[in-house]
């Protein structure tokens, strides 16, 4: 496969932000409008509708949010994640969403990474070092060379939520690029 050129990949966007001018969640808005040709982005926004996770409720029938997260992970050949840190950690309503797909099972062996906004000299280490140890436990394929710092200034989201600034489209077009290029070679080894 030429470098840049992707056969077709279905990939889900997840904010971990529930903020209105959320820098992260302005990153994968972008995403979708840079995506490489093929590559069909779906940004999910339920995750304030998630009930609290409770082991004792994983189970039929799931709350109809929790339906919609599950099913939206099943439909896509690979994930993005892009999330702030608060106090030092994930954020609490992320970190539910997280919680919800352990039990599912749909991210197994799928292609992931996650895209860091903060504009902060330290970015945001601690909350991707906790959602690393997340990932490993759902048994993901970590896409490392996908997983950047995108610093991204709040001042550079326009009206519409997008970022016009091109090198940062530029840093973002190339996450995908790798992300889907990890997705392609699964494809191959599946068919190998």
């Amino acid at each position: 496969m030429p470098d840049g050129v992707l056969v077709r990949m279905r990939l889900l966007l997840i904010s971990g932000s529930t903020r209105a001018g959320s820098t992260n969640t302005a990153l994968l808005r972008t995403a979708h409008v840079v995506a490489p040709v093929g590559v069909t982005t779906i940004l999910f926004e339920g995750m304030t509708a998630l009930p609290y996770f409770n082991p004792d409720d994983d189970h039929d029938p799931l709350p109809a949010p929790v339906v919609a997260l599950r099913a939206a992970i099943a439909q896509s050949d690979a994930v993005l994640f892009s999330t702030p840190e608060y106090a030092g950690a994930l954020p609490g309503s992320f970190k539910n969403l997280l919680d919800w797909t352990v039990g599912g099972g749909e991210m197994y062996q799928k292609p992931v990474a996650w895209l860091n906004a903060s504009s902060s000299p330290t970015g945001a280490a601690d909350a991707h070092a906790s959602l690393n140890k997340v990932l490993g436990y759902l048994s993901v394929n970590l896409v490392a060379p996908a997983c950047v710092r995108i610093p991204v200034p709040r001042n550079a989201i326009g009206e519409d939520g997008l970022i016009a600034d091109s090198e940062i489209r530029t840093a973002i077009a190339a996450a995908l690029t790798t992300l889907g290029a990890a997705d392609q070679n699964r494809g191959q080894d599946v068919q190998n």
